[in-house]
């Protein structure tokens, strides 16, 4: 997959694409659909697929200090839409001159002049431009004089509930995995580097991995999950703590795991933790001790509901 970063880095270069438009956090299942249908015509026509995102929530330019937490950081989002089979992803900074072009130059520089786009593929809830006043509509008058058609892919329901990032948002807030493991098409994790942390969960007989996230992005609701985390290619069984450490005097929010099983040097190293399930909510307890036995029930329960991932071939 090709990467590019900003209108600067246009025109794409001979030869037509089909593009697609849009944040994307989470690239849920809907947003999949939108992929795999930007591909597929792609594809079919002998061109490029190419999808056209942003740097940045858009509120976080419109409305600084209101933006939503973001589902996925802008390298795993990147992952995630190269696993899709696209060609080239087009990252756009979306800063305040940006969010003052109108939907007709937008069109004629990044669609027709940049991309050459002759079909272009967005969900049933698109908007674009100043004002967010573009929409399909707009595509599909401007298209003839660009030569492009446009294509609208209708929102996913699942169960008669659509697939939305703000639902997975809110669904994650409140401790709830289920809704986001179905509408993600995979299990919610969060990523960061391994941090000294103060080293209770050591003296506790259980010693944990301080992640240090991106403040940008979601952590589900503070409590107790199992889980697994992964490391480079090794993927283990743990239990995740999501809380301020109640038990010895609140601290901000952040990621802790425990991997069952391992032992080994992660300071430094960069992990990922995938949500499973919920234990419990977080608690402040009376003394270490009670703290440790909770751990040990977390760390039991965890082993009932987290198979141990099967090794993979070297």
């Amino acid at each position: 997959m090709e990467l590019r970063i900003g209108l600067e880095s246009l025109p794409l270069g001979a030869g037509g694409t089909v593009v697609t438009v849009g944040f994307f956090d989470g690239v849920h299942l809907g947003h999949q659909a939108v992929f795999r249908r930007t591909v597929e015509v792609a594809r079919e026509g002998g061109l490029r697929s190419v999808v056209v995102t942003f740097d940045r929530h858009p509120r976080e330019t419109l409305t600084p200090g209101r933006e939503p937490k973001l589902l996925t950081p802008p390298d795993g989002k990147a992952r995630l839409i190269e696993a899709a089979g696209v060609d080239v992803v087009l990252v756009l900074r979306f800063d305040r001159a940006f969010s003052l072009v109108p939907a007709e130059e937008f069109v004629r520089r990044v669609l027709a002049d940049g991309l050459h786009a002759e079909h272009v593929v967005v969900g049933a809830n698109f908007t674009f431009g100043h004002q967010a006043r573009g929409t399909v509509e707009t595509l599909r008058a401007l298209g003839p004089a660009h030569g492009f058609t446009a294509e609208e892919i209708p929102i996913l329901e699942l169960d008669g509930r659509p697939v939305s990032s703000s639902s997975i948002r809110e669904a994650l807030a409140e401790g709830d995995l289920e809704w986001p493991t179905r509408a993600l098409g995979r299990r919610y994790s969060v990523e960061g580097n391994v941090v000294t942390g103060a080293g209770r969960g050591v003296d506790l007989g259980f010693p944990t991995a301080n992640l240090e996230t991106d403040p940008r992005v979601l952590l589900p609701k503070t409590g107790i999950y199992a889980g697994r985390a992964s490391i480079e290619d090794r993927h283990l069984v743990a239990a995740i703590s999501v809380g301020t450490n109640p038990t010895f005097g609140r601290e901000p929010v952040h990621v802790e795991a425990f991997l069952l099983d391992f032992a080994g040097e992660l300071h430094g190293r960069a992990l990922t933790v995938e949500f499973w399930a919920r234990l419990r909510n977080e608690e402040r307890f009376d003394s270490p001790e009670a703290l440790a036995r909770a751990m040990a029930e977390d760390v039991r329960r965890t082993r009932e509901l987290v198979p141990v991932p099967e090794a993979r071939p070297a």
